[in-house]
């Protein structure tokens, strides 16, 4: 086939029919730029334009041989039309997604920023039930992150004594709140529940 603009559409269909690559690139050249005006008016999107575009020739080429076509030009317009919707719907479907998964992690931070305050309340109220120089040296050195040579100094005792208390402080806080997680644990799942 000689490229040839003024071959009429119908002829260009038949011998894309026939496999024909120059009128496939005769309707390329012809109708790109109105195809990609129609995407992009919809879209405000240059590069998805481009994309849609080429995947609807992509398309034409693949299907060639099944072609039935009265008019190419309506044709085509209506399959870039098609192609914009469903590019339209799957970004809001992926929107969707982006946004559920967001608010699920606002939430798990919430609910772990709750459970995380419950518990510092919880281990800070039995911290104050231990012995004084036993709560003075595990709320400094755990709560207050202060080095247990700097607790010694502070409340002036040896760091071996300061590190016996601590060590008493942890066995008896994590007796306890070994009972709390288990509370906490059921209360996580009635909730789930309700």
């Amino acid at each position: 086939m000689n490229a040839n603009h003024q071959t009429p559409d119908e002829d260009l269909i038949q011998l894309l029919k026939d496999g024909e690559e120059l009128a496939f690139n005769e309707l390329y050249n012809r109708y790109w730029d109105k195809l990609y005006y129609v995407a992009h008016r919809l879209l405000k999107d240059t590069d998805a334009a481009e994309e849609i575009v080429q995947e609807v020739f992509l398309v034409l080429w693949k299907k060639r041989e099944q072609l039935n076509i009265a008019c190419i030009q309506a044709y085509l317009a209506a399959m870039t039309r098609y192609a914009v919707y469903r590019h339209l719907s799957k970004m809001q479907l992926s929107r969707k997604r982006e946004q559920a998964v967001a608010l699920k992690m606002a939430t798990a931070t919430e609910e772990s920023d709750l459970d995380n305050k419950i518990l510092l309340e919880i281990i800070t109220g039995l911290s104050n039930r231990l012995p004084e120089k036993c709560r003075l040296v595990f709320q400094y050195n755990k709560l207050m992150d202060q080095s247990l040579a700097d607790v010694a100094i502070k409340l002036n005792i040896s760091e071996k004594t300061a590190e016996a208390h601590l060590t008493k402080a942890l066995r008896i806080i994590r007796a306890n709140v070994g009972d709390v997680t288990v509370l906490m644990l059921l209360l996580e799942e009635l909730s789930r529940k309700s």
